[in-house]
């Protein structure tokens, strides 16, 4: 049960992070979620959103985040 309580701790933090950089990106002006590529398409009826160029964006700044903290771990 205790590995169970860990790994939600450890998953609330990193939500509070991913929020905080979110929050932060928006405060700056970086234009998360309206970077060329991102497929957006408005009709009468409805709207289709598709973060295609935000969503690689965001992992590979991801990736390389984790790949350093896995480096630094190993030492």
């Amino acid at each position: 049960m205790e590995t169970i309580a860990r790994y939600l701790m450890i998953g609330g933090i990193l939500l509070f992070l991913i929020g905080g950089g979110m929050y932060l990106a928006a405060k700056f002006g970086i234009p998360l979620g309206r970077l060329p590529g991102d497929i957006r398409i408005e009709g009468e009826n409805g709207s289709f959103y598709f973060p295609i160029t935000t969503s690689i964006v965001v992992s590979v700044v991801l990736t390389i985040l984790l790949n350093a903290i896995v480096r630094l771990l190993k030492k």
